[in-house]
């Protein structure tokens, strides 16, 4: 009999589900892609119905489910802080105590009344299933782990060993001291939306200049040389208040708080850019002492501030590890990953995974898929006009559109597990258009035009084109282009200031070569996607270049498009010149008026 573990994260932001068949991983989801409520918090129940149907299961037959937390542990958090800035923090106390006292405090029961499961429920800790999503799926049957992010019951940092089956913490790092909420503060302070706008504040760092550095470490952050900080909580809010920061943090940063989807200026550019240099002295710090404290050859990373791919690309070249790994999904979402792994081997004392070189996550692609057949019935339903084509006949008819010049929408095959899109749920483009960049992001994406977008590189060409010679399938390195790919600016262009800079082309790809002449890497491997590679490589034999434009298949606001329907409202509302549904391709100049009350039946739900 095969075991089955079903892992959950939610309550917080990016509820997940995932499902393990003897070790492996099966099925894994978001729940935002279901309910298309952005980064939803609620109980998993489409992406849990989604995986056991994708198993062809029943709640019945699951060994055992796992939570991602403690919530017990995260309750005393919130008592013991509230205790000790009496009177301070009751508005903030108040709001959250009625969820804790109805839901969370019986989440055993919760998920058992939710799932209908009367098996075993289990909690590992929070940082245990971050640490457990980083080692067990890596290719490494040995390593260090290092996990950061805001907070979970009250680590917010963590490192130790995985060997075999089993993991260790060997020491934490204590909230409110915390990597994650610092970078979640300035993200408030600089008018970007918090647990979502840290991908902005990252993409606008190389805009500015490190001219407040100096300032945060002597005012916000006691940063100690084995990594270790403490935080100087006069200028933060988050742990009695309903912000981020408090009036105090105005006269570090010359004037209050940027207001939301206001002008930016070089202010927030500035500092962006000095909160991405803090952030990276800090992880290089960090590696260095659980490099020093588990002479480890290898380092796995999870936790949200694992997604700083910058972060991750310094990191990689200061070369203090032989290799790094870092878990696709390594926010709250691959929480529910960690912890069915955490509990399959640690509970069920269940054995390592053979291990062959390459990491077990195979390109992350554990998501939704939707048959031909599935896809012909929706165009039938809505009398979508489309061409049938063969898999040959498509990667050719597409990489031709590309081309010239065109945008496609590609959905195609099982969607992905985590924040990034590659090469399931895509909208790709030619990265040889300098105006790539712009219409995407304006005309498609509907979001700031300073944000840069990224390349996907056949894998066995990626040295060729970027200073990276490892793989990276998850978009999780950043890494420059290679010089003699780059254009020398003129002495004029070097003057620029700002999102001034954002016009010139650097290089013979600058729809996906930032300012710095940086790129966020997807590298694409035949085994792990074999469509989407095959369509890159006919691009390649067409154009001599092996590089595309990929970014996420939905606009600014919205999740990943999880469906058919989805897929063709976003192709429909937006300037997508071209829609790939399976072997259909759909031309926008031979569909219907759009009409966007259309509905579509919900496909997954719990029996």
């Amino acid at each position: 009999m095969s075991k089955y573990i079903l892992g959950i994260s939610a309550y917080y932001h990016d509820s997940a589900a995932c499902l393990l068949k003897d070790g492996e991983i099966f099925a894994a989801a978001q729940e935002e892609r279901f309910t298309r409520i952005k980064h939803d918090h609620n109980f998993p129940k489409n992406a849990v119905a989604f995986c056991l149907q994708y198993a062809g299961i029943k709640v019945n037959q699951l060994d055992a489910v796992a939570f991602y937390d403690k919530p017990i542990i995260k309750f005393n958090r919130l008592l013991e802080t509230y205790l000790s800035y009496p009177g301070r923090g009751l508005k903030s106390f108040l709001m959250a105590m009625p969820l804790w006292l109805k839901e969370k405090l019986w989440m055993q029961d919760g998920i058992a009344k939710e799932l209908k499961y009367e098996g075993k429920i289990l909690f590992p800790e929070h940082h245990e299933s971050h640490a457990a999503s980083a080692f067990y799926p890596s290719p490494f049957n040995q390593a260090a782990f290092l996990t950061i992010d805001g907070v979970g019951e009250w680590a917010t940092s963590s490192y130790g060993v995985g060997s075999g089956n089993k993991i260790q913490i060997l020491s934490e790092l204590h909230y409110p001291h915390s990597l994650g909420l610092l970078y979640s503060a300035l993200t408030y302070f600089t008018g970007f939306k918090v647990n979502s706008g840290e991908y902005k504040v990252m993409g606008l760092a190389p805009y500015g200049e490190p001219k407040y550095v100096k300032t945060i470490f002597e005012n916000l952050v006691d940063l100690k040389e084995d990594g270790s900080f403490q935080m100087n909580m006069e200028y933060f809010n988050y742990n009695t208040g309903l912000t981020m920061t408090n009036s105090k943090m105005d006269s570090l940063f010359d004037g209050p708080a940027r207001k939301p989807e206001s002008l930016l200026t070089q202010r927030e550019m500035d500092i962006a850019r000095s909160l991405q240099d803090v952030t990276e002295e800090i992880m290089i710090r960090m590696a260095r002492h659980v490099k020093k404290a588990t002479n480890e050859k290898y380092l796995c990373l999870a936790g949200g501030v694992a997604l700083n791919c910058v972060g991750n690309g310094k990191l990689l070249r200061e070369n203090i590890f032989d290799d790094i790994w870092i878990q696709p999904a390594a926010g709250d979402a691959g929480g529910a990953l960690g912890a069915a792994f955490a509990v399959y081997h640690h509970y069920f004392d269940q054995p390592l995974q053979q291990k062959s070189g390459r990491d077990l996550q195979k390109g992350s692609y554990y998501g939704t898929e939707y048959s031909d057949e599935e896809v012909k019935e929706f165009l039938s339903i809505y009398k979508i006009p489309a061409h049938k084509v063969t898999s040959e006949e498509l990667v050719t008819q597409i990489s031709n559109l590309i081309d010239d010049g065109k945008i496609i929408g590609w959905f195609e095959g099982r969607m992905e597990f985590g924040p990034r899109a590659l090469g399931a749920r895509s909208i790709i483009g030619d990265a040889r258009n300098s105006e790539m960049q712009k219409k995407m992001n304006l005309k498609i994406k509907y979001r700031e035009s300073f944000r840069p977008f990224a390349p996907t590189v056949l894998a066995e060409k990626v040295s060729e084109w970027f200073e990276l010679d490892s793989e990276s399938p998850y978009m999780l390195i950043v890494a420059d282009v290679k010089k003699e790919k780059q254009r020398e600016m003129t002495d004029e262009e070097k003057q620029l200031w700002g999102i001034e800079k954002l016009n010139i082309v650097r290089s013979e790809i600058p729809a996906v070569t930032h300012v710095d002449y940086s790129a966020r890497v997807q590298t694409v491997h035949k085994d792990d996607n074999p469509l989407y590679h095959r369509l890159i490589e006919k691009f390649y034999e067409k154009t001599g270049c092996p590089v595309i434009v990929n970014t996420s298949f939905n606009v600014r606001g919205e999740p990943i498009v999880e469906s058919p329907l989805d897929a063709y409202k976003c192709f429909m509302r937006t300037e997508i010149d071209v829609l790939t549904l399976g072997n259909y391709i759909l031309y926008k100049e031979e569909q219907p008026e759009f009409h966007d009350s259309i509905d579509w039946k919900q496909k997954y739900e719990l029996d």
